[in-house]
């Protein structure tokens, strides 16, 4: 309905005064002001020199009849207020009009998650994994082909710290680690031995020497310790991924940075930055021996001030090996199509739902892949504290002279998740003094101090199941378990999602899992409510009408009369401005708020509407309709674009 009132009033203001005049459509400041405000008279003002009301008038009056619109009329200083005709917008509801819209021209690329393949995954990470599926799933409903990518940094320090762990510390074999992997848990083993192999290296500074030849063993793909970190990595990865299904959470394509390296991208992207000057090679002081880029290239210098190398950012090390962010640059211009290589693949898994996940590979695998990469935009999910990173990564693309697709790459950043202290106390986190008295405490990986993804979603399972068990005892504990794994699915990724991406989030249990306020169970409730009518009505006996037979446009104006009626249907039928101001905002808790107050509308409807209680056939078969409406918006809001599943009873 806005883009029929925007392009009638365009084609209009063309005819009228030869020039495109920029038509923006407002929300009116109160629901009895109408649907849409327009304040193209003020910006005719200054061209026409006359006073907007006046300009306002002039076109109230002039403007051929738009289809939908009921009137045009003249508000405050010169707005001009869009009543719809109420009929005609329901009718177009009811008859599937108001459609989504077709797929997008090009592909869009979300990497997210990236969790180091060395331990079990925390809160933090699933921060990361549910803002970015939730983007994901965003794009999708606004028609966009995306691809989304998980990579897997199997060659870094932590990988390296893990291997010397049980290399050094625990003088483990690799036959050893292979049967630490076919037991349970290996990620939670290795969350120990990390946070162990951190402490040793803090009381024996000399050990850190073992971490560089690790490296370099594991850079270089030599021996034994080489196949270790695969082996380690590889089996991190596959417990990773069966946390993140948990949450619903799954990935079209793994790239492995083993891979960057075994294929020569990073080789071929180094020429490139020499050929073009985008890196320089330091002959003396604190860089000496490493390949740099100038600060020039990311960073503002004041004026009359010369950025020098102490300045620059390290690609390749003094002893040849590369940095983050060296083989992040590589790795952003395959996903760009920049480089001239690929990966090869092979099938890693296939989800539940039948969707394939592949897995780069440096050998050639006889089952064809998908093509991936080569994306018109891409979107890296990344804490905030990697900006820099993500703005060398930027600059080495526009050294390179790819300006265009330095433009197109977002870095989609967050802060970070920590606890509430109450949380910590429900977890069994032990709290210093001074950590009870804070509003939060900050996790640590490194420190083995945090909870585990795995651990946090059995808990709020837990505090689910106790509650449906209460409510529902009758019911088969098969049936009782999946609602309250719904459920807490549902509480923690509405929580992780309800926060602006830049606000710090202190995760809290009971806040989450709470059925009042603005929480994930709220949220579901409403949904479990709208579809208990209609099992309400099937038990009766009863049955849904042929809305589209039973409510022409006449009798759906007649209904519309009234003012609650009205507003409760526009509320649910702002599903797709909501992921379009989210979109634009690149802020999923914009989608989180909707869905929380559609679902705060529809409670209102259902203490408020009798449905199947009322006695008039017409109004019977309308509110049933408008039910039957709120219902499969909050269906989509919360499984298409949240992710959030419904239950069938709460």
């Amino acid at each position: 309905m806005e883009k029929q009132v925007r392009d009638s009033f365009a084609r209009f203001l063309a005819d009228r005064f030869g020039a495109d005049v920029p038509v923006v459509i407002e929300q009116p400041k109160q629901s009895s002001f109408g649907e849409l405000a327009l304040p193209v008279a003020f910006t005719l003002a200054r061209q026409l020199k006359k006073a907007p009301k006046v300009i306002a008038g002039e076109l109230a009056a002039q403007l051929p009849s738009i289809p939908g619109v009921a009137a045009i009329e003249v508000a405050g200083n010169g707005y001009l207020n869009i009543r719809l005709n109420r009929g005609q917008y329901a009718a177009a509801l009811l008859s599937g009009e108001a459609s989504a819209a077709g797929e997008t021209a090009g592909k869009t690329i979300v990497e997210h998650t990236n969790i180091n393949p060395n331990k079990a995954a925390h809160i933090g990470h699933l921060r990361n994994s549910v803002l970015g599926d939730t983007f994901v799933r965003m794009l999708r409903a606004s028609g966009r082909k995306v691809e989304v990518q998980n990579y897997i940094d199997n060659t870094g320090v932590q990988v390296a710290d893990v291997v010397v762990g049980f290399h050094h510390l625990e003088q483990k074999t690799l036959d050893d680690v292979r049967a630490l992997i076919a037991a349970p848990r290996f990620d939670y083993y290795c969350w120990d031995l990390y946070a162990r192999t951190s402490a040793y290296y803090h009381d024996n500074p000399q050990a850190i020497q073992w971490r560089r030849d690790t490296l370099h063993a594991i850079e270089h793909g030599e021996g034994e310790i080489a196949e270790l970190a695969h082996v380690i990595a590889d089996a991190i990865v596959e417990c990773h991924l069966d946390t993140m299904w948990r949450l619903g959470i799954a990935y079209d394509v793994l790239p492995r940075e083993s891979e960057i390296l075994h294929l020569e991208f990073w080789k071929k992207a180094f020429e490139q930055l020499k050929e073009r000057g985008a890196i320089y090679f330091v002959e003396e002081g604190k860089n000496k021996g490493c390949w740099v880029m100038g600060a020039s290239h990311f960073r503002d210098t004041p004026a009359g001030e010369e950025a020098g190398d102490d300045d620059a950012k390290v690609i390749v090390r003094s002893n040849g090996t590369v940095t983050y962010v060296g083989k992040d640059i590589a790795y952003q211009m395959w996903k760009f199509g920049l480089l001239g290589l690929d990966f090869h693949y092979k099938p890693l898994r296939t989800y539940p739902d039948g969707h394939p996940l592949w897995v780069a590979t440096d050998e050639a695998c006889d089952q064809p892949s998908p093509a991936f990469g080569g994306g018109t935009e891409v979107y890296n999910v990344i804490d905030s504290r990697q900006s820099y990173l993500q703005d060398v990564v930027v600059a080495g693309l526009r050294a390179l002279g790819y300006s265009e697709q330095a433009d197109r790459s977002i870095h989609f950043s967050y802060e970070m998740v920590a606890l509430s202290p109450r949380t910590c106390v429900e977890l069994g986190i032990p709290l210093s003094e001074e950590d009870s008295r804070k509003a939060y405490v900050e996790v640590s990986g490194r420190k083995g101090l945090g909870v585990k993804a795995d651990d946090l979603i059995d808990k709020l399972i837990e505090k689910a199941k106790g509650e449906v068990d209460s409510r529902h005892s009758e019911k088969p504990e098969a049936e009782r378990l999946l609602v309250a794994t719904q459920l807490a699915i549902g509480a923690l990724r509405y929580f992780l999602l309800k926060f602006t991406r830049n606000t710090v989030i202190a995760f809290d249990l009971q806040e989450a899992l709470s059925f009042e306020g603005e929480t994930g169970p709220y949220v579901q409730y409403a949904a479990v409510r709208a579809r208990n009518i209609l099992r309400k009505m099937a038990e009766r006996g009863g049955t849904l009408p042929d809305f589209k037979t039973e409510l022409d446009a006449a009798k759906l104006d007649r209904q519309l009369q009234s003012e609650d009626f009205w507003q409760l249907l526009l509320a649910a039928s702002r599903s797709g401005k909501a992921l379009d101001a989210a979109l634009a905002a690149g802020e999923p808790s914009h989608v989180a708020r909707y869905a929380f107050q559609l679902a705060q509308a529809f409670n209102a409807f259902y203490h408020n509407y009798p449905i199947l209680a009322e006695q008039d056939a017409e109004k019977r078969t309308f509110l049933l309709w408008l039910a039957v409406y709120f219902k499969e918006q909050l269906e989509r809001s919360l499984e298409e674009v949240l992710g959030i599943p419904v239950p069938e009873y709460m």
